[in-house]
């Protein structure tokens, strides 16, 4: 814990407002942001939470082109439908705002025109991607191509979604615009570049020197950032949507996107506490922790902090930065455009009252140094082993037993016995390791740590039985449940930051008061440092009914989940395939000798010793003909019995594996790769030609 810290400003990375947030966004950002600052807050400490939508990316643009509407009609739809899952999910922002508000315009404007003033861009007229079909200059994000290092062909000009490297648009293999596809050609353009070159000594000394501390990845990337040497960086863009370049000569000039939505913490903090601001940006008692996802490390470590030296007036900059790496889904990488994620919106729509799932799940899981996978059958096994029948196990049997042997009433304990005594040290000692992690933004540590207060109980009511107790002390049976409810009590507590529904409805059932505003700040109910307290659950107190805090998630629920998943798959196979080159041509002449025919299937069966063929007895309508196919691995041969095919019926005749094939049935590839069989839409003769 820094002791010299008062205060401590939490920020996350703005989603784009061109689409939902879904479960890469959450593990990689929201929830640990969410957690630390609730932890904060349970502490007694100060912080504010603050995030808000990045509406001037390309991305909008592309959206609203693609549906025909105006970018703003996009970042009002998804800013409010983000917004909306946010709340319900139980991220406790201060703030959560937009970068196309009054007050965000009048700031990145302000803060672009002060360093302007003072003389900190230089400006260039370089050649820049241009659209000649268009008549358009080609932001970042215009520009489509090949990626140099992974091959990946659907690269954007600032960055590989495949491999998460950062591009230039003239780095990419066969440029083209995403706006015509039309090859991308140079064209003069001028714009004011943030030297980063004249900054390289002070970031390395801040960086290199003074935070080694920080997570490997987010320390390595900065590192080969800086021994690469920094150049300068474009902050003007020539495009019509997003906050105009403030100067005399900038007409059709924006913002770039990478200077304009960092101002964005700045700007949201000016709206919440418009007199106070100041005291969260340019007090160096102030902590500045910002909490982002690893393909924004560059803008978070570089680019953003030499802005603020730029800009000096004692603008602090961050403390830490802690990086998740990203999250994939079910073996494959989230993909918006491809629609391979997990909405949040529509996971709160399918899975009412199951916020906590979801949370726990991702903080379980949580990408913290590696890539991790996200799969139902996990989500599935989290929920029914951990939170059901261990976590929810415990407090169910503690508040059921004490409803049972002493009226849903609190006992007043006896003398503590070496047992219990042990029960309360080992979870001061979990308490401990829990606060390290929480300290060191280790969040999926620290729900294993939580959980093993729950698995301290679960021993604990083994090792002390007392529903057996009970038929013969129940003085010490009441010292038992006493020691179990101050566990349950505890696990309200270390839960909360993670699983905040959980924590208030347990509270409630406990009468430990409102943890819920505790945890936002604006109580003192409850404390971080109760846990462990032989006393938090007073004798005499009674009880809420004993009340499942979690429930099985049966197998359907994954089933449907995973075939959900595979019709997208299925969906984007097709939306992405791509025919095969025509064939030469061949003359009329030439295709009319080819005598294509319907037939109907009398009999079918596999071939012996051969995995891919099937036998077909056919009555072409002339006399039975038997053709061999290569499609057993389509079609089970009892099911095609009856059904009717198209055949080419002159091919000379062919043995294969020893049975003479009389023509060949026509089928098609699908854009999976499987064969499908070609047939009439409706019954017609045996025999009849095709042409």
């Amino acid at each position: 814990m820094e002791k010299n810290f008062k205060r401590t400003l939490i920020t996350t990375a703005l989603p784009y407002a061109n689409g939902p947030v879904h479960i890469g966004h959450l593990a990689g950002v929201y929830v640990p942001a969410d957690i630390y600052a609730r932890y904060l807050r349970l502490q007694g400490r100060e912080a504010l939470l603050v995030g808000g939508s990045d509406e001037h990316g390309v991305p909008i643009t592309l959206k609203a082109r693609k549906e025909g509407v105006t970018p703003q009609d996009i970042v009002d739809r998804y800013h409010n439908i983000i917004k909306d899952s946010f709340e319900e999910f139980g991220v406790t922002f201060d703030v959560y705002s937009r970068t196309t508000s009054d007050i965000h315009t009048e700031t990145a404007s302000e803060f672009f025109r002060h360093l302007y003033d003072n003389g900190k861009f230089i400006k260039q007229t370089s050649m820049q991607p241009y659209d000649e079909q268009a008549g358009e200059f080609l932001a970042d994000r215009y520009v489509v191509g090949t990626c140099p290092k992974c091959g990946f062909d659907g690269a954007y000009g600032d960055q590989c979604e495949k491999c998460g490297s950062s591009l230039n648009a003239s780095d990419l293999i066969n440029p083209h615009s995403a706006l015509t596809n039309a090859p991308v050609t140079l064209k003069e353009t001028t714009h004011w570049y943030l030297p980063l070159d004249q900054y390289e000594g002070a970031l390395k000394e801040w960086i290199l020197d003074g935070h080694k501390e920080w997570k490997t990845n987010v320390y390595g990337q900065c590192k080969s950032w800086i021994d690469l040497g920094l150049q300068p960086r474009a902050v003007s863009r020539d495009l019509d949507w997003g906050v105009p370049v403030p100067v005399e000569g900038a007409e059709g000039k924006v913002l770039y996107v990478w200077f304009d939505a960092p101002i964005g913490y700045i700007s949201n903090t000016k709206e919440i506490l418009p007199d106070t601001w100041e005291t969260w940006w340019k007090n160096p008692e102030t902590r500045i922790i910002n909490f982002i996802g690893k393909d924004n490390i560059v803008f978070h470590c570089i680019v953003f902090p030499a802005m603020l030296m730029a800009y000096g007036d004692g603008y602090q900059l961050p403390d830490n930065v802690p990086a998740n790496e990203f999250l994939n889904l079910e073996g494959n990488k989230i993909s918006t455009s491809r629609n391979w994620a997990v909405w949040l919106h529509e996971y709160l729509r399918e899975f009412p009252g199951k916020q906590d799932v979801l949370r726990y799940m991702l903080t379980a899981n949580a990408p913290e140094t590696k890539d991790n996978d996200f799969t139902w059958a996990e989500f599935q096994a989290r929920n029914n082993n951990e939170l059901v029948a261990t976590l929810g196990n415990f407090v169910n049997r503690a508040i059921v037993l004490t409803h049972k042997y002493f009226g849903g009433v609190v006992p007043t304990p006896g003398k503590f016995e070496a047992v219990d005594e042990a029960a309360f040290a080992d979870i001061l000692t979990t308490k401990t390791e829990l606060d390290e992690c929480m300290e060191t933004f280790r969040f999926r540590e620290s729900a294993n740590r939580a959980m093993e207060m729950a698995r301290i109980g679960n021993r604990y009511l083994q090792e002390t039985e007392p529903w057996k107790v009970a038929k013969a002390d129940m003085e010490r049976c009441g010292t038992i449940l006493y020691v179990a409810l101050q566990i349950c009590a505890d696990l309200a507590i270390a839960f909360d930051p993670m699983l905040p529904f959980m924590g208030a409805k347990l509270a409630g059932l406990l009468g430990l008061g409102d943890i819920d505003a505790a945890a936002r700040g604006k109580g003192h109910d409850v404390d971080w440092s109760m846990i462990g307290r032989t006393d938090l659950v007073k004798p005499g107190t009674k009880i809420g009914e004993p009340e499942l805090l979690f429930e099985k998630i049966d197998d359907s629920v994954v089933a449907a989940q995973l075939a959900r998943l595979e019709r997208i798959k299925e969906e984007n196979t097709i939306a992405n395939f791509k025919a095969e080159p025509q064939a030469e041509d061949v003359d009329f002449e030439t295709f009319t000798k080819s005598d294509l025919r319907v037939g109907t299937v009398l009999e079918c069966k596999k071939v012996p010793k051969a995995d891919k063929l099937l036998q077909f007895l056919i009555d072409d309508g002339l006399e039975k003909r038997t053709i061999v196919s290569g499609i057993a691995k389509y079609y089970n041969p009892d099911e095609l019995v009856g059904k009717q095919v198209c055949f080419i019926a002159n091919l000379p005749p062919r043995k294969l594996k020893g049975i003479v094939s009389q023509g060949m049935i026509l089928s098609a590839e699908d854009a999976n790769g499987n064969l499908v069989l070609i047939a009439p839409s409706a019954p017609v003769a045996p025999g009849v030609k095709i042409g």
